[in-house]
């Protein structure tokens, strides 16, 4: 199948080379697009100077956008699979090959790579481990899907969602909106265990000020995607 990796940078100026590097040397039979969402620092120019596949938002959409972005890129441009990765460096390229084989067999439409399946490597803090399993059971109530590491980035997705997120992929914070758009879309949902990394360089952009806003946003979110859902399809 063709695979696209969708790779949403803000600010990695600290770490887009290492990720980058280890696709092209390592993982040339997969594609790649680095969105570069508005940064302020130099990834722009290291991009640049390197001669990476970049597109340059004039200014900076959040990570939905810049991760929309990059379906609307696999949509035009006719691949089959596309792949969400951090450009922070925290998601194991090495376990892709097996997320893939999940779609092509046609064992699932979005792959999650999970890390609560085997509960190994970097778990997160326990305080957003508390916000995942809240948001876990809500996307259950919601959907009837149980994802464990809803909140996860690492995700891969077919092209029936590269064409459903192209058209509509939430603004803010997506990552659990997301999942519940493709459950009630029918989607098939699998995880598979990986083992992430932590952040070696930079601060992630959510902070703990934002950690209560976060949850009342996120839930809100949910809650109204599957409301509107349901009224879609009544009428």
């Amino acid at each position: 199948m063709k695979c696209l990796l969708i790779i949403p940078a803000y600010n990695e100026a600290e770490n887009i080379e290492k990720v980058v590097d280890n696709i092209v040397q390592n993982y040339p039979e997969y594609d790649y697009i680095i969105v570069n969402d508005g940064s302020k620092d130099n990834t722009e120019k290291i991009c640049l100077k390197n001669g990476y596949r970049v597109l340059n938002l004039p200014i900076n959409l959040g990570i939905g956008g810049a991760v929309q972005t990059g379906y609307c890129y696999a949509r035009d441009n006719d691949y089959d699979v596309a792949v969400q990765i951090d450009g922070d460096g925290q998601h194991d390229v090495d376990y892709l090959a097996e997320m893939i084989k999940l779609i092509e067999s046609g064992q699932a439409d979005v792959v999650i790579g999970s890390r609560f399946v085997e509960k190994e490597g970097f778990q997160s803090s326990q305080i957003r481990r508390i916000g995942i399993k809240f948001l876990s059971g809500l996307a259950k109530i919601l959907t009837g899907v149980r994802v464990k590491d809803i909140t996860s980035g690492y995700r891969a997705v077919n092209r029936m969602f590269i064409n459903i997120f192209a058209e509509d992929y939430p603004s803010d914070y997506p990552e659990p909106e997301a999942m519940v758009i493709a459950a009630v879309y029918g989607g098939k949902i699998r995880e598979y265990p990986v083992v992430m990394r932590e952040r070696e360089n930079g601060e992630s952009s959510i902070t703990l000020k934002k950690s209560v806003y976060y949850m009342i946003k996120v839930t809100l979110a949910m809650m109204i995607r599957r409301l509107s859902f349901g009224v879609r399809r009544d009428k």
